[in-house]
């Protein structure tokens, strides 16, 4: 659908077209039957609700862009700001901040929705506090807590409602508050992210037993962030604010998830699956004409294909991701250039202050949680390797780790390996060091080695498994999930102390506390130093 696509004026859809446009990338739906009853009399009355948290980012225009499929097929929509929900989750918002943050998502929200296309005279936008304050739905409240258990009421907010050491009462009331609103909001179906599948379990179980009617419910996949995990406002590199300079959203897709042929967790990949193919019906991958030129795709499964056996590069994904992302974000960070909605950003999230530090050995002060998934480690290719300008004992290398530019390496290895042998190989390279100057060229990155411990000293780099590719993560047994730090801080000394205990095993596989060094295609080891260090 093209921009404005959603106001043009087409032949109205029958009763099929509408339930195909309605459930369409969707990952679920609860009360199919239903829905294509209710289409077969009528138009749809839906709701999305969105709690007045952190600061919405990309990931908005994914339920954004199913609110433009659920206005063609003719759906009467109300998106909720539920600014009451977000000061009962852990109180994520301060009850100061719900007006400020509500008016923010009313005006970020509706930025997003007319960057896209999508009228929004054929939408109505409410706020929980208009009604979820009145004496019938507090009242509601009352009765419905007097029928559900704690088990299931927490249950039903385990994927939405933050965890926290001591739960207070208010996370046990969420589900039920999220249930009434359908029949306050007198609605046919409710939509939201799969996370939301026992909260709206939850609300068919619970709503009849009050004499209210059992709702549709319509699920979106959770589009993985670019870290390969869920997108959180809270998690600063998993996401790309409305908000962000084009640098930023440069910096952030530059280090995002996105290993070669690999279509698992790739947040790249979904946010082209699920905003810009539904958008614009193509996707354009954008390369120089030594690369094959761009390229323009109409089924979002030719790209993935494609991508999956390696016709298209990380970095390609990557630049084109980052011109029609930006396209989508102009209009939206010019409307916020204005005086009065900058105030109002920095009313609605002011900056924190920051808290005086402990002093060191006093009791306030956390041990820093050193483990191996703050490493960032990848599998690189060797492109080019000279002797430096200016020492004699040091290679200046180009390295493919699966960004769009190679990274410069210099490392210490002209005594122990020679040229030839570097050219073309596959190393493992830990890529989040703080960059340094060696003899005046600047090293983006560390070739990770084995080393005899005893004299005469030899090295031989890592070898990642056959087949991989440039970028591919490699990680430690046991600590896939975590998130690597942006930069190691030098004065943490994080690597240095995760680096004491790497070891190559009598087996020659590189190790951390006996912890074997992986890829997706197995173990990263070296050619014959047994017992050896790894730096």
């Amino acid at each position: 659908m093209q921009p404005g696509g959603a106001a043009a004026m087409e032949p109205a859809p029958g009763p099929q077209e509408k339930y195909e446009l309605i459930t369409r990338n969707l990952q679920e739906v609860l009360g199919e039957d239903k829905l294509m009853d209710i289409l077969k009399e009528r138009e749809l009355k839906i709701y999305w609700g969105t709690a007045t948290t952190g600061k919405p980012h990309v990931a908005y225009f994914v339920p954004m862009s199913k609110i433009a499929d659920f206005l063609k097929a003719g759906c009467e929509v109300i998106i909720l700001f539920a600014d009451l929900h977000a000061y009962l989750d852990n109180m994520k918002a301060p009850w100061d901040l719900l007006e400020l943050r509500s008016r923010y998502y009313e005006n970020v929200i509706k930025a997003m929705l007319e960057s896209i296309g999508v009228p929004l005279e054929k939408l109505k936008f409410v706020r929980g506090t208009d009604y979820q304050l009145s004496k019938e739905y507090t009242l509601d409240v009352y009765r419905l807590s007097s029928m559900v258990t704690q088990h299931d009421a927490k249950k039903a907010g385990a994927e939405v409602v933050k965890e926290v050491e001591h739960p207070l009462l208010s996370g046990l009331l969420y589900p039920s508050l999220q249930a009434l609103d359908e029949e306050y909001l007198k609605v046919d179906a409710q939509f939201g992210g799969v996370d939301q599948r026992k909260i709206f379990t939850f609300a068919e179980k619970y709503l009849p037993s009050l004499g209210y009617a059992k709702r549709v419910h319509l699920m979106n996949p959770m589009v993985p962030g670019l870290t390969g995990s869920k997108m959180s406002s809270s998690e600063e590199d998993s996401k790309i604010d409305l908000l962000d300079r084009k640098e930023d959203v440069k910096k952030k897709l530059k280090k995002a998830f996105c290993e070669p042929g690999n279509v698992e967790n790739n947040g790249v990949l979904s946010f082209i699956k699920h905003v810009l193919f539904p958008l614009k019906s193509e996707f354009v991958v954008l390369r120089e004409e030594k690369w094959g030129g761009n390229k323009t795709y109409t089924a979002y499964e030719a790209l993935e294909k494609d991508f999956a056996e390696q016709a298209v590069h990380p970095g390609d994904l990557k630049n084109s991701v980052e011109v029609a992302l930006n396209k989508l974000l102009d209009p939206i960070r010019e409307k916020f250039n204005s005086p009065e909605l900058k105030q109002l950003t920095n009313a609605a999230y002011p900056t924190p202050s920051k808290a005086k530090p402990a002093e060191k050995g006093t009791k306030n002060s956390e041990p820093e949680n050193v483990v191996p998934s703050r490493l960032d480690i990848r599998v690189g290719k060797v492109i080019s390797v000279e002797k430096h300008p200016d020492a004699d004992s040091l290679y200046v290398e180009k390295i493919d780790v699966g960004e769009p530019e190679p990274r410069t390496v210099v490392s210490g290895l002209v005594q122990f390996v020679p040229k030839e042998q570097l050219q073309d190989r596959l190393v493992v390279l830990l890529c989040n060091l703080k960059p340094q100057k060696m003899r005046g060229v600047e090293s983006q990155g560390t070739v990770l080695c084995a080393s005899s411990l005893e004299e005469p000293r030899l090295v031989e780099p890592l070898d990642p498994p056959a087949g991989c590719c440039a970028g591919e993560r490699v990680y430690v047994e046991g600590y896939e999930g975590g998130q690597p730090d942006e930069e190691l801080k030098p004065k943490k000394k994080v690597f240095e102390k995760l680096q004491a205990d790497f070891r190559v095993s009598e087996d020659c596989v590189a190790q951390w506390k006996q912890r074997n060094f992986l890829t997706k295609l197995g173990r990263v080891s070296c050619k014959s130093l047994k017992g050896g260090s790894i730096g």
